[in-house]
């Protein structure tokens, strides 16, 4: 136990914001590197004044948005069947990523459409690797680093907090983290529906118009 203890405590000692922004990189491309253990503990040290929380969250979001936009080309130029290939690789397997992972978040990204990119940086599973479908279709660039911002913002400046209010008392962290998930799950559905029920007023409207 002694010995965890002091690899964490050093793990968390070393963090800096060249580490911040590789890992978010990392976390937020074909590597399915947890974000949970890279910003509540780089809040921690911002919470300590070794670091500067603005900076935590900014470089944050430069690295999630950098990850997805990785994703996003390696599926626009290589192609759904290619990646589909790669993804059965043997090596993927072994870092926990499948063809059937990537088709629950093509699956998600074709119900729910653009607004997905958003919505699905709150989700698990589908987090990492909603980009690859946003790069099947060639989504507009633009349309999706703004809501891969948003959604990446939304998740960073979560963990943000937790880390430095709750980083220092574990317990409490665990606590508020799995209250905070449930919260995300139902942000993410209320996301959902809204667009749902905007979508289908637009095409009434539009519908409308036209007769």
């Amino acid at each position: 136990m002694t010995v965890f203890t002091n690899f964490v405590l050093s793990y968390i000692s070393g963090l800096n914001y060249l580490n911040i922004l590789f890992l978010m990189i990392l976390e937020s491309s074909f590597v399915p590197f947890p974000s949970e253990v890279v910003i509540p503990p780089a809040a921690y040290l911002a919470q300590r004044g070794d670091l500067n929380i603005f900076l935590v969250v900014l470089i944050g979001i430069i690295g999630s948005l950098l990850g997805a936009i990785i994703n996003y080309y390696i599926a626009y130029y290589l192609g759904r069947t290619l990646v589909y290939k790669i993804a059965d690789h043997r090596f993927l397997k072994i870092i926990l990523i499948n063809s059937e992972k990537v088709r629950k978040s093509e699956n998600f990204f074709i119900r729910y459409g653009g607004i997905s990119t958003f919505v699905g940086r709150l989700v698990p599973v589908v987090r990492q690797l909603i980009s690859l479908p946003a790069g099947f279709s060639k989504m507009n660039l633009k349309k999706f680093c703004f809501f891969t911002f948003l959604g990446s913002g939304t998740w960073v400046v979560i963990l943000a907090v937790l880390g430095y209010f709750f980083g220092a008392k574990e317990e409490l962290l665990s606590i508020y983290f799995k209250e905070i998930s449930f919260a995300f799950l139902f942000l993410a559905f209320v996301s959902i529906v809204l667009f749902i029920l905007y979508k289908k007023k637009y095409k009434t409207k539009k519908a409308d118009s036209v007769n």
